[in-house]
């Protein structure tokens, strides 16, 4: 990520390349030439495609070829892949790009698309939220658990179906070592990742927040980006700014990223779906919201996936949807759920045209499984505490005692009744005992009448499905 100040190019079609000062003595100069390139599928040129270096954004002509002037700061020239195209990728990495300080500005700069057999309106993605490995054991676990249970949620929707998956930040825990058990995860799922930053898979110490990507960069490319499949446009920014100093940190997208994607979206069909994927979440970690929220409103349908906090909750503002995932390590790969009670598990996602539908995946659950219901004893009475982790306002919760009577279910703010046996304490949980239970306003408290022998939870989404369990009391 860099934070420098720059001239900006006038016009939309002006501006530079995304290097950072790393690169910078590898890259250009104002006074080299423009770069020049093709993007081609086979011998064809493919026209309007979208190629940038994070701060120019240019299309193809009706031959496939293009040119910029490449900012001194700049990363990596990237394509933003165009719907009815293959993801370029090694090995499930994502390869979208050129790292400048590979291109030879003698010669054009050539990307190979391939077409894909079928149409690609209809498809799937997953977001993985802080896999977060710190240890070896951490590897083991998200070898044994997490890995497994994306492999069998892949081959369940068949052959041929087109997914890809978004891990969307703390691909490690500062470990950079790991990062390579990480890719070989990603090569056992068995399809094409994208990767985020987040701050713990930063470089410390090192400067400021100009320094602070380089493995990352060196490893994933660029750290900000667009791609496109079907009506859906993707895009992956970076808001976690560097401060200096060990691991100091805060939310925030910078000038030139917010630059960027007023381009980048001027080639969006303004009804199409706009998925933008970082790590920190934008509506109360991210300080700059507000101004990134301007650049989105002309999108009609604008859905934001985050990580970072180790829980999962569902914003809605305006045309913007967040949603802020529970994570595949869970409470740092400490016991089975987060500190809100949200299990283990990522985010599966159905695209149709422009329509956009999702779960919760839970590690080692059908999809089926999106609440729990726990009995809480009073003195004089008992109720049952439900968490519908995934819940937002257009979802209904429904409760009804053995004996047909209709129980109100009361939304409330608290800790799960689980999260606070597991993790409550300064001795719990082992060996990482700052993990703690978490607040959640995900919560609902059923009173239990005296005679009422069990109780019936019904969670409809806003999708129309429906997720039962019965409590015995």
């Amino acid at each position: 990520m860099q934070r420098r100040k720059f001239i900006q190019q006038a016009g939309l079609l002006a501006g530079g390349l995304v290097i950072a000062g790393w690169h910078a003595a590898s890259g250009y100069t104002a006074n080299d030439k423009k770069l020049k390139g093709i993007v081609r599928s086979g011998k064809k040129g493919i026209a309007g495609v979208i190629v940038s270096d994070g701060y120019s954004v240019v299309a193809t002509d009706n031959a496939g070829r293009f040119e910029m002037e490449i900012h001194p700061d700049a990363v990596a020239v990237f394509v933003s892949t165009p719907s009815g195209y293959a993801f370029p990728q090694e090995k499930n990495i994502a390869r979208h790009y050129k790292m400048v300080s590979d291109i030879n500005k003698r010669k054009d700069l050539v990307f190979n698309l391939e077409k894909l057999a079928r149409n690609d309106e209809e498809h799937q993605f997953v977001i993985w939220a802080d896999p977060q490995v710190k240890t070896k054991q951490d590897v083991e676990k998200m070898m044994a658990k997490a890995v497994p249970d994306v492999q069998q949620w892949v081959n369940a929707a068949g052959a041929g179906a087109l997914i890809h998956g978004i891990t969307v930040g703390d691909i490690v825990w500062d470990n950079h070592a790991l990062f390579a058990d990480y890719d070989e995860a990603v090569g056992q799922m068995g399809i094409p990742f994208f990767q985020c930053l987040g701050n713990h898979d930063m470089d410390y110490r090192q400067g400021g927040d100009e320094m602070s990507d380089k493995t990352f960069q060196k490893l994933y490319g660029p750290t900000w980006y667009s791609f496109n499949r079907g009506k859906a446009h993707y895009v992956v920014m970076d808001d976690v700014r560097y401060l200096g100093n060990e691991r100091e940190y805060d939310g925030y997208i910078s000038q030139q990223q917010l630059d960027w994607l007023a381009k980048d979206l001027q080639f969006v069909p303004k009804d199409h779906l706009v998925i933008l994927n970082v790590h920190i979440p934008v509506h109360n970690g991210v300080k700059n919201n507000l101004e990134l929220y301007e650049v989105l409103k002309n999108h009609s349908n604008v859905h934001i996936m985050s990580g970072h906090t180790h829980y999962h909750r569902n914003v809605v503002i305006g045309n913007i949807y967040e949603h802020n995932h529970g994570t595949v390590c869970g409470a740092w790969w400490t016991g089975p759920i987060c500190g809100d009670g949200t299990p283990c598990g990522y985010g599966v996602y159905s695209v149709k045209g422009t329509e956009l539908s999702w779960q919760y995946k839970s590690t080692g659950h059908d999809t089926s499984f999106q609440l729990t219901a726990s009995i809480n004893e009073k003195e004089k009475e008992k109720e049952v505490i439900v968490n519908v982790w995934n819940y937002d306002p257009e979802w209904t919760i429904n409760c009804t005692s053995n004996e047909g009577t209709s129980i109100k279910a009361e939304r409330f703010k608290g800790l799960d009744p689980v999260a606070v046996a597991l993790y409550q304490g300064p001795e719990l949980p082992k060996p990482r005992g700052f993990a703690e239970p978490s607040k959640t306003d995900h919560l609902f408290r059923v009173k239990v009448p005296a005679s009422a022998q069990n109780i019936k939870v019904v969670a409809t989404d806003r999708f129309g499905q429906q997720y039962e369990t019965t409590v015995t009391v």
